[in-house]
């Protein structure tokens, strides 16, 4: 039988928090920003990065993963994001939001440990990269996500791609999406099982958090205005469509797009001096995000 207590003081003087199992929480961080690249036809289309950090200690030594640490006893989880967001990048002050909670028992060999994953997102030109006490490196991998195949109309099979040209690191995910219910809802369950080599792999369940961090994206860049934190101050329209289309993984109609865009944007007044990033284009408008009537 356990002990009575008149009062919350001395049951609090009395507890023994030793007496139950503790996991340990950590976080992870999925930092992207949008990197140009020069396509066909001398065009220039924003390109989907998010950094990772190698690393250097066990377990999983080696191996690429999301950057990120332990929460410590007297911070909050986000308090603890933003630590190692600033450790890892200086970059402070930038889109944070909790993707989700990770916890199956198994996903850290080490113990029991629960990871809240936040997503970050931030302009390239804020970010000095420098990896952090345990990691050997850290870069900036491109990220896509493409359809492969339809088994049938609850069931999908996706590549998911992590990759850096430089390190000739090509890392490649199939992910099995299965349409379930969840009350009046429809909700997606992921299986993902590694197509590159076992040398080229992701640390953790860190793939699962990434498909699941593009999944967020691409839902919520169609009804907020959140890729505009991955933007300079002022752009081009065509700069806004391509981070569009990048974040959705898919092509917009222009007219209707930029009918939408209205409502984000301001014209600035002012021009580009020679086209698109010094392309043989046209000069064009320049834009900025209408901050006050948006918020």
């Amino acid at each position: 039988m356990e002990p009575f207590f008149e009062t919350e003081e001395e049951f609090l003087e009395n507890y023994k928090p030793g007496d139950y199992e503790r996991p340990s929480v950590t976080v992870d961080i999925l930092l992207f920003t949008l990197d140009e690249v020069k396509k066909e036809k001398r065009t220039m289309e924003k390109e989907l990065k998010l950094l990772l950090v190698k690393r250097g200690q066990h377990p999983f030594k080696g191996c690429w993963a999301l950057p990120g640490g332990f929460v410590g006893i007297d911070e909050s989880p986000e308090e603890a994001a933003k630590r190692e967001l600033k450790e890892e990048t200086s970059v402070d002050n930038v889109y944070l939001e909790q993707l989700c909670t990770y916890g199956q028992p198994e996903r850290d060999p080490r113990m029991r440990v629960i990871s809240i994953a936040y997503i970050a997102l931030a302009k390239k030109e804020d970010i000095l990269v420098s990896a952090g006490d345990d990691a050997q490196e850290a870069a900036w991998f491109s990220v896509s996500k493409t359809k492969m195949m339809d088994f049938d109309s609850d069931r999908e099979a996706w590549l998911l791609k992590v990759e850096n040209e430089s390190l000739g690191i090509h890392m490649g995910y199939q992910v099995v999406e299965t349409k379930k219910k969840n009350g009046v809802l429809a909700a997606k369950e992921f299986e993902i099982s590694l197509l590159s080599s076992p040398k080229e792999k992701l640390a953790f369940d860190h793939s699962r958090i990434i498909n699941e961090s593009l999944e967020r994206l691409r839902g919520k860049v169609s009804y907020t205005p959140i890729a505009f934190n991955l933007l300079s101050e002022e752009f081009t329209m065509y700069e806004i469509q391509s981070a569009y289309e990048t974040l959705l993984g898919r092509p917009v109609w222009k007219s209707n797009f930029r009918k939408e865009m209205d409502q984000y944007v301001v014209d600035t007044g002012k021009m580009t001096e020679k086209g698109y990033k010094g392309l043989s284009l046209r000069p064009a408008k320049l834009f900025r995000y209408r901050q006050e009537e948006s918020e």
